[in-house]
């Protein structure tokens, strides 16, 4: 089967990369810039893995680039790009806006009629804080997000399943919770604690670490289990037109993905000093997200398969490396 990935070189995509490579299938790869960025994706792949992808060099904005690229007949494309920072998106609602509608509506309308199955990576965000009132949300549960972020997810969650059940476009939606792991971007929380932990181990930064909010309640899961829900809905026909949640099913205090860290560093616990750094606060933040997962169990065989502890030793263990 022949596959294409957008945002292939962020967190997520080298991951479904790897795990299609893995399988015995075919790798596309669209890349907005032409400026050799493909090659970070040696973080979780090799050498020899990555010179199998064939990269796309086209923004995804750019419509009749697009259209180019989808000449080629792909079994199925896994939309993974979008301007994913909820702080960001109140910083750049407009360009969040562009990045996660604009270029989403030209990609689907561009699938429109085709046999390829469309993957599209929406988010719990867009629930926003319904779960304090509701407790575990389901895929019909209200939608009413919190940030220009889930907003914009939301729009386009909305419209593919209008192109879905008037059979304009074949595929499913995915609406992941909380995930993390091996290249997940410092400015994400989780992974911010991961790299100032790091950089304490290297003698970079004193032994204080900066925190946001840590009372918050989520549902964690490894970012590999989560592409690997992706990958099995793609294989199954009972994934077209449906929408699922993928997380886990423990939920956690952050302080406690905080703490897991802490452990899996050689740093004593005491010797560390959390102390709440505003700006890492959100504006409008999300109080707990617990989702129903039975749909996505229901049609694959899929369950979390990486222990926590695994999960946050190799996220440590990714930012040591990558800062040496």
């Amino acid at each position: 089967m022949k596959y294409l990935i957008t945002g292939i070189t962020g967190f997520a995509g080298p991951h479904l990369a790897k795990l299609l490579l893995d399988e015995g299938h075919e790798v596309h790869g669209v890349v907005r810039t032409a400026n050799g960025r493909e090659m970070d994706l040696v973080d979780v792949m090799t050498v020899k893995e990555i010179e199998s992808i064939r990269f796309h060099y086209v923004d995804l904005k750019d419509y009749m680039g697009l259209q180019k690229v989808l000449l080629e007949n792909f079994d199925g494309v896994f939309h993974l790009a979008a301007q994913s920072h909820p702080p960001t998106s109140f910083l750049e609602p407009v360009m969040t806006w562009n990045d996660n509608v604009s270029a989403t509506m030209n990609l689907i309308t561009l699938l429109e009629g085709k046999e390829t199955k469309l993957m599209f990576c929406s988010t719990s965000e867009v629930y926003g804080d319904t779960g304090k009132d509701v407790g575990l949300l389901g895929v019909d549960s209200k939608l009413l997000p919190s940030n220009p972020y889930g907003a914009s997810k939301a729009a386009i969650d909305l419209y593919l399943q209008e192109r879905f059940n008037n059979q304009k476009v074949r595929g499913f939606i995915t609406r992941a919770f909380s995930h993390t792991g091996p290249r997940r971007g410092k400015i994400f929380s989780i992974s911010s604690d991961a790299y100032q932990i790091a950089k304490m181990e290297l003698g970079l930064q004193e032994k204080v670490l900066k925190i946001g909010n840590l009372q918050t309640e989520r549902v964690v899961i490894d970012v590999r289990d989560c592409v690997n829900a992706y990958y099995k809905l793609m294989q199954t026909d009972n994934s077209n037109g449906n929408v699922y949640n993928v997380c886990g099913e423990e939920v956690h205090k952050m302080q406690y993905y905080t703490d897991c860290l802490i452990e899996a560093s050689s740093l004593n616990y005491d010797d560390v000093e959390q102390r709440i750094h505003k700006p890492f606060y959100r504006d409008i933040d999300i109080q707990v997200q617990i989702g129903d997962v039975s749909d996505l169990k229901r049609d694959t065989d899929w369950q979390p398969e990486i222990p926590l502890s695994q999960t946050m030793s190799d996220l440590l263990h990714y930012w040591i490396s990558k800062l040496k």
